[in-house]
């Protein structure tokens, strides 16, 4: 856009130079020559005006006559300035505006001629000045990348200010006194009007070129401009003019003009070739600088349509890393998998600036891979940390739960008994938080079970592996059974939420702990009566039981909803919370259908069908402590 504003800008200015070139030819022919028609007849009425003045027995048909010739002249000049106007140039039409204007005071110097209130001197100075007002125009004038002619144009405005200067002296000498003498005033005006014409006519014909020069040179050296030199001499000498100055004046006056006008034609003329060479160069030069608009224009859309599909396929390609590859390559480093040599770089061009930017995603992606990758080590690392330390914690505390068995079973004081049982209980919990730093690191728990226990079973065992079961109120029925493989995780799973209900609720309050058939498993749920959640922070826990997170380190406040999400997770329970009727929170355990197994007919009450002595010491010794510990009412 700014290389078509700027040659249209250069293009303008040369079409301008050349209508302005040849324009100079028809301003010649509808404004110089009008012009120059309208001075002529001036100079004509201020001659017979001063005559009038100087001797009162001139007959006045004759200025008459002339008035009617010079009111014809200034109303041509009118009607071509109003039709040529809106063609010329500002300065030209403000120049033909001002000689308009100037125009109207023939008026007011006719009825001071009249009414013989002027003198002739403020006769001769008032059109004087009129006509001074055209030559002004004239000087004004100048041919656009021609000095020469420019030039030769203000050297013949010079001729015609000597011209002017005749046509004063002429007046002077017309309108002398009866006796044929000037007056002292008039004798110095014309010695003014000798010197000022004589130096003008000298300055402006040496300025004219080889060709107009000759042509003034022949009007110097003619019989009629000698003699009106002769005639000046005297006139200056004796202040009375010789009988024959009108004839020569006239004479003299009617060369200028036929001069000048053939010298001002011909500067018109030579104009016109002028004009024509500046249409040419604008022709060439518009028509190369154009194409070079066209080549430019073409190049910067092929150049643009080029960038903006890099561009393009640079966003898709950052996109498909930001969404698509990163969080890939992600989750491939924290299964464990080696991915460091298997990111690619990015391509999307050939574009310098391009190329550079897709290199800094590169180099980004690079960065990213490795700092997830060292991440994934230092969580590995992390995790290893927790399964090695929690498994030897369990170790012991499986030798504990051992040793507190046969001490039980030694005990006969009821004291004592009632120390073991706590003893009992407190390694139990110890145990489980143990299994979930286990579960946190993605591994599993040592422990197990090979038949399916019962639900009622599985919540009481739960129910035990938190500080407060006294307050926790099991309606669980007996009936189906959880199958083996995951009674340790479902254990520990609504262990996790019944430690929480019982941790946010009052302490007089009951857990209330329900279970029963549906159509798409078991549900079981866990009902406290403490303050409850605020929507948004239930909805939050609920995401978050959904789609189990990666484990912060930083948020250890939620362990236990970390791990229930992780084995809820694992074996495709559901766990979800909702308001409870009694202002608190119901936490509702589905387990799917897969996972419930019909009881064996030999299954009693309270009993655990098969399985090893652990499975029983985990099972069946919380099902007998649970006897002495719950509270009443507790099955």
């Amino acid at each position: 856009m700014s290389l078509v504003a700027v040659w249209a800008f250069a293009a303008t200015l040369t079409v301008q130079g050349g209508r302005e070139l040849f324009a100079i030819r028809d301003g010649y022919r509808y404004v110089v020559l009008p012009i120059r028609a309208v001075t002529t007849a001036l100079q004509h009425e201020r001659l017979l005006s001063l005559s009038v003045l100087g001797d009162l027995g001139v007959a006045r048909t004759g200025l008459e006559a002339q008035r009617v010739r010079t009111d014809r002249a200034r109303s041509e000049l009118e009607r071509l300035v109003a039709r040529t106007g809106p063609d010329l140039t500002p300065g030209t039409r403000e120049r033909l505006n001002r000689f308009v204007t100037a125009l109207d005071r023939i008026a007011r110097i006719r009825g001071g001629v009249d009414a013989r209130t002027e003198t002739r001197l403020r006769v001769l100075d008032s059109y004087g000045e009129i006509v001074m007002v055209a030559f002004d125009a004239y000087e004004k004038v100048r041919i656009p990348g021609d000095t020469e002619l420019t030039d030769q144009a203000r050297a013949l405005v010079m001729v015609g200010r000597s011209r002017e200067m005749l046509s004063r002296q002429a007046a002077l000498l017309a309108g002398a006194a009866p006796e044929g003498a000037l007056t002292p005033a008039e004798h110095a005006r014309f010695g003014e009007l000798v010197t000022g014409r004589r130096l003008l006519y000298s300055l402006g014909s040496e300025r004219f070129d080889a060709e107009f020069r000759p042509v003034y040179a022949s009007l110097r050296d003619s019989p009629a401009y000698v003699s009106f030199e002769r005639i000046e001499n005297a006139v200056v000498a004796s202040g009375t003019p010789a009988p024959s100055w009108v004839a020569v004046a006239t004479g003299l006056s009617d060369d200028f003009d036929r001069r000048a006008g053939q010298v001002g034609a011909r500067i018109g003329e030579r104009a016109v070739p002028l004009a024509r060479q500046a249409l040419i160069r604008i022709g060439v030069a518009g028509g190369l600088g154009l194409l070079a608009v066209a080549l430019s224009v073409f190049v910067s859309i092929r150049f643009g349509r080029r960038l903006s599909r890099e561009l393009a396929g640079l966003q898709r390609a950052a996109l498909d890393l930001a969404d698509e590859r990163l969080p890939d390559v992600v989750r491939r480093l924290r299964r464990g998998e080696d991915v460091c040599s298997e990111v690619p770089a990015l391509d999307v061009g050939s574009t310098v600036e391009v190329a550079g930017v897709a290199d800094a995603f590169s180099s980004v992606q690079r960065t990213a891979v490795e700092a997830a990758a060292d991440q994934a080590r230092l969580r590995k690392g992390v995790n290893a940390v927790f399964v090695n330390l929690a498994r030897r914690s369990q170790s012991l505390l499986y030798r504990q739960l051992a040793m507190l068995e046969t001490m039980q079973r030694r005990a006969g004081d009821p004291e004592t008994l009632e120390d073991l049982f706590g003893l009992d209980h407190l390694t139990t919990r110890m145990r489980r938080h143990s299994e979930g730093l286990i579960i946190l690191s993605g591994a599993a728990p040592g422990r197990g079970w090979h038949a399916p226990v019962t639900v009622h079973d599985v919540v009481r065992a739960a129910t035990e592996e938190i500080e407060d079961y006294p307050r926790v109120t099991i309606e669980v029925p007996y009936g189906p059974s959880v199958t083996g493989a995951v009674v340790t995780d479902v254990i520990h799973l609504l262990a996790e939420l019944v430690e929480n209900a019982a941790l946010f609720s009052p302490p007089h309050t009951r857990v209330r702990v329900h279970g029963e058939v549906v159509a798409k498993g078991y549900a079981i749920e866990v009902e406290d009566r403490g303050l409850g959640l605020s929507p948004e922070r239930r909805s939050h826990l609920n995401a978050l039981l959904a789609d189990a997170p990666e484990f912060d380190l930083a948020d250890s406040e939620r362990l236990g909803l970390f791990v229930v999400a992780r084995l809820a997770s694992r074996h495709g329970i559901r766990v979800f919370l909702r308001p409870s009727p009694f202002g608190g929170t119901t936490a509702i355990v589905l387990l799917p259908k897969d996972l419930v197994a019909t009881p064996a007919p030999s299954t009693e009450p309270g009993a655990v069908a098969g399985g090893t002595r652990a499975e029983r010491g985990a099972v069946g010794a919380g099902a007998s402590r649970g006897g002495r510990h719950s509270a009443p009412g507790n099955p």
